[in-house]
């Protein structure tokens, strides 16, 4: 009957491990079995899975030796797992060839074990008796686990110390700790007492960040972006905020902040801060076929911290229709994040872009640039805001040669709560943009907003079952529709708004041509299911309607597809995505369209 480990049995099993790794005796087929009469099954699955003797073959144990030092130490491994699960009485007994394995003298062992016979007796399950952690704060939430009567367990014990303390250092006490544990087992009532001591220590604040470790980032930068709170109340919270504004920049592979060991006698407290910068140059490419849009091809050229003041440059650049049923057109832009200019969680950001769009109703040539600050009020929340001018040359239903020149003010914000940026199946993506234009040269003015909603619930094991929904919405306010840009303008079809429809195909009837609408309206459905780990199907449903006016209306023109799709996983990749779509309403398309690309239509 083991309950513990002696000082005799731990030099006993070392002697043990010793010879095995010499010895040449080698174990046959070793028979064993696991009983534990009474035990849950969960926990006698916790057993087998746990215990080194039941895994033998697995761990590649093949001397007697192995399997005697295997068993000693189940000895400790198994008790432990029953306090965990709340028995604190169990007689454990393990057996090889009938001889209780504690009693077996390791220079005497046989040539080989033939049979291995683990008995656990649990005895009772005990309750808490008392559960005590003191002193605590005002509005410590101990585990509910912790709790007279409760199922007494060493975890539940160990979580109730923890959250003592965590809540001690939320309020300032960085270096609290437990300074006693008193555990009490009344066996004959099967009652386990606990009392743990806590000692907060000082109330501290925060002193300096000394920054350490092999990094090109300039200190200043470094300070100015990490936003660190010297002279505040100390709270795990805001070192997490440190941490988190430095990786955002994308330019540190190891951001380490660890607090010292003992306080300053004004009681404040450091910090070091260890940084390792990722490689400066980054390069992705992206891929995009669809049956008449012809093949996209996307890559971007990224340059972290180009200034060393934790810059990042990033150059986008696209050609598309590339065997497509329209020319061939594309476009260059250029993004430089500048994270250490504001406070810690704004940057400013210059942004500039020449395009070339050439579709079957319009052909434009766009040149802009902006300068801009962003907010970043989460990881999942961020809005910006930016001021430049834009020329766009354009060749519409509404005449060859318009040039269009105007100020612009973008505001955007992005609320993402998905649980995966490349294949979401549970929460919520909002995308809202509203961009005021001033015409400039006789260019009239006007407002366009966008909004891109997108939500994702799931069923059964493991999400199985994800049904997806997008909502698209937009419009432009003020000027008439032949005296705005008509990049401004709305159109619909194709993979980003009606799949089985072709590219930007629907928009309002002029003459012969069409032109874009002054308001959109898209609706999006997907279910999703898995038929592998891997392979998933899709049906999906899409509809898009343009309008003259500035809101959508019931003499809108519209149209829809549907059809099917395929998607194969590919890891942090997302899914490789091949749908098959058709026309489901409206004349502006007909027969099967097919898309293949990287990651889910939305």
């Amino acid at each position: 009957m083991i309950t513990g480990s002696s000082p005799r049995r731990v030099l006993k099993s070392w002697l043990v491990a010793t010879l095995a790794a010499v010895a040449p005796n080698v174990v046959s087929a070793l028979e064993i079995s696991l009983t534990a009469t009474g035990a849950p099954e969960t926990l006698i699955t916790r057993l087998e899975e746990t215990s080194s003797v039941f895994t033998a073959e697995s761990r590649g144990l093949d001397t007697s030796l192995e399997i005697l030092s295997a068993a000693l130490s189940d000895y400790r491994t198994i008790v432990q797992i029953m306090y965990d699960e709340g028995y604190f009485a169990p007689v454990v007994s393990i057996k090889l060839d009938g001889q209780e394995a504690a009693e077996i003298n390791s220079l005497e062992a046989p040539a080989q074990f033939n049979r291995a016979t683990i008995t656990v007796t649990p005895g009772p399950l005990y309750t808490f008796g008392t559960a005590i952690v003191e002193p605590v704060t005002p509005g410590t939430e101990l585990p509910a686990e912790y709790a007279t009567g409760k199922t007494a367990t060493t975890g539940a014990i160990q979580q109730a110390a923890s959250a003592g303390v965590q809540a001690w250092r939320d309020v300032g006490h960085a270096k609290a700790e437990v300074a006693s544990e008193r555990v009490i087992a009344r066996h004959a009532q099967a009652r386990l007492d606990s009392d743990i001591g806590l000692s907060p220590g000082p109330r501290l604040t925060f002193g300096k960040m000394y920054i350490k470790g092999d990094t090109k980032v300039r200190r200043r930068s470094i300070e100015k972006i990490a936003g660190f709170p010297t002279g505040e109340v100390y709270s795990p919270a805001e070192i997490q905020k440190v941490g988190t504004r430095l990786r955002r920049t994308g330019t540190f592979s190891v951001v380490s902040i660890k607090e010292r060991e003992e306080p300053n006698p004004d009681g404040t407290l450091d910090f070091d801060a260890e940084f390792e910068d990722l490689p400066p140059r980054r390069i992705t490419f992206g891929a995009e076929l669809a049956s008449r849009d012809g093949l996209d091809l996307t890559a971007t050229w990224t340059h972290r911290n180009v200034f060393r003041r934790a810059e990042r440059l990033r150059f986008e650049f696209a050609i598309r229709n590339i065997g497509g049923a329209e020319d061939l057109d594309g476009r260059i832009g250029l993004r430089l994040d500048q994270p250490d200019r504001l406070g810690p969680d704004d940057n400013t950001f210059w942004n500039a872009l020449l395009e070339r769009r050439n579709t079957e109703n319009y052909n434009v040539t766009i040149a802009a640039l902006a300068y801009g600050a962003r907010r970043t009020f989460s990881d999942r929340l961020y809005a910006e805001a930016s001021a430049g001018f834009q020329w766009s040359d354009a060749d519409d239903a509404y005449g060859d040669g318009r040039k269009f020149r105007y100020f612009i003010i973008p505001f955007r914000s992005e609320w993402d709560e998905r649980d995966s940026k490349v294949s979401a199946t549970r929460g919520f993506y909002l995308d809202s943009r509203v961009m005021p234009f001033a015409g400039l040269s006789g260019t009239e003015s006007g407002l366009q907003m966008t909004f891109d909603g997108r939500a994702y619930t799931s069923f059964g094991t493991g999400g199985n079952l994800v049904l997806a929904g997008r909502v698209q919405i937009g419009s432009v306010i003020g000027p008439s529709a032949d005296g705005v840009t008509p990049d401004f303008l709305f159109f619909s079809g194709g993979a980003g708004t009606v799949r089985g429809q072709p590219y930007e195909s629907l928009g309002i009837p002029i003459g012969d041509e069409v032109a874009g609408g002054k308001s959109f309206l898209g609706f999006s459905g997907e279910v999703r299911g898995k038929i592998t780990d891997a392979i998933s199907l899709v049906g999906f449903y899409d509809y898009g309607a343009v309008d003259t006016s500035s809101f959508v209306g019931t003499d809108a023109e519209f149209h829809s597809g549907a059809g099917l799709g395929v998607r194969y996983d590919l890891g942090g990749f997302g899914p490789l995505r091949v749908d098959l779509a058709v026309p489901v309403q409206g004349d502006t398309g007909d027969g099967l369209q097919f898309y293949i690309g990287i990651g889910q239509a939305f």
